[in-house]
């Protein structure tokens, strides 16, 4: 799975590296919402470059269910964002044992992949449901780690108030849908898909995804999410099974690290 995240990293960083760089002028931003044009203003994108990839590291803790032991994890991905591209790989110990995983998303085709000691495969999913999933953390992610690429045309925008929009991300043949929230400050608050499907590699179940954000930092001269939380709404319960710190966030890089 290492080699796996390395050699997809590194044939997306060849290829974006190579792209002309452009700023992003107020005029990229006319055609959003007023309440996604200032949390843009806010984030710092003007004046910047655009971005066409991004180098995120993670620092978190993750369960499976509500009564179960958290278990800390480590995690570093890259995305590329000219053909949605995301290259997630995690370190994590479960049951008192090292564990291994790896997303992978790359022309609308999705994985996951877990190992216990870089060996046992606990978790091994794909498929439409998975593609589907995981174009929503695509989506997810270039909302709050990548804001600057929200003035993209594969995305279709309708206000629902001053503070609550509708989105509608394409890649391709997926189309996904999330609505989102934000504060008076304009910072983005809130995150909810219905097309993001809680899954063991086995069973999917299609309840509403949330990341509500707890904090914002200045990090890499941008205003940026800097703590959040993965959330299901369950029938019964809103189960947190992920919660968050960025550590690391770098843009239109050039070589792996």
């Amino acid at each position: 799975m290492k080699q796996t995240f390395k050699k997809e990293s590194l044939t997306g960083l060849e290829r974006t590296s190579k792209l002309p760089l452009e700023i992003v002028k107020e005029s990229d931003l006319e055609h959003l919402p007023l309440i996604v044009q200032k949390y843009l203003s806010n984030v710092g994108v003007v004046g910047k470059e655009k971005v066409y990839n991004m180098r995120v590291v993670l620092e978190g803790r993750i369960r499976s269910n509500p009564g179960d032991s958290w278990m800390k994890l480590t995690s570093k991905q890259y995305n590329f964002f000219d053909n949605p591209t995301r290259v997630f790989y995690i370190k994590a110990t479960k049951v008192g044992f090292p564990a291994l995983g790896l997303h992978l998303y790359k022309d609308e085709k999705a994985s996951f992949v877990v190992k216990l000691l870089g060996l046992i495969k606990v978790v091994d999913a794909s498929g439409e449901k998975l593609d589907q999933a995981e174009t929503v953390t695509v989506f997810n992610d270039m909302c709050l780690l990548a804001p600057a690429t929200l003035i993209s045309e594969k995305i279709q925008w309708d206000e629902i108030d001053s503070l609550t929009v509708d989105a509608k991300f394409t890649n391709r043949n997926i189309t996904i849908g999330a609505r989102l929230f934000f504060n008076e400050a304009g910072e983005l608050i809130n995150f909810v898909s219905n097309d993001r499907f809680e899954t063991n590699g086995k069973e999917y179940n299609n309840y509403p995804w949330l990341t509500p954000v707890k904090k914002y930092n200045q990090i890499s001269g941008y205003k940026l999410c800097a703590e959040v939380s993965t959330d299901y709404q369950r029938p019964d319960t809103t189960f947190s099974y992920g919660e968050f710190k960025v550590k690391e966030i770098e843009y239109n890089c050039k070589e792996l690290r």
